[in-house]
């Protein structure tokens, strides 16, 4: 069963062309079956939160809270890892700290 702070292997659409490949996310919300993920990167200079292997990761990377989006059940491959509390706790915070200007 998924749930908020797993760590999937899914099927994502890169912003800057029509090219799907797959990468992990992390499972922000599941609605109606639909599920609200932040992209993953390795690229370690992209602005996010951080993400090491000893947290489970492949490879030291960055949870890039400016790549949300939503997949269906059907684009996972399967469930990598999940996070700690401490690293939720930091990725909802970051969330809010970026979300405060709609007050």
């Amino acid at each position: 069963m998924l749930k908020a702070g797993d760590v999937i292997l899914t099927q994502i659409q890169f912003t800057d062309t029509f090219e799907i490949k797959k990468r992990p996310a992390l499972i922000l919300f599941e609605e109606l079956d639909n599920i609200v993920v932040a992209g993953i990167t390795s690229n370690k200079k992209m602005r996010g939160v951080p993400l090491t292997k000893k947290e489970g990761a492949v490879k030291d990377s960055v949870i890039k809270l400016n790549y949300i989006f939503t997949i269906s059940k059907m684009m996972i491959e399967k469930t990598l890892f999940s996070l700690s509390n401490g690293k939720k706790k930091i990725v909802f915070d970051e969330l809010v700290n970026r979300l405060k200007n709609l007050q």
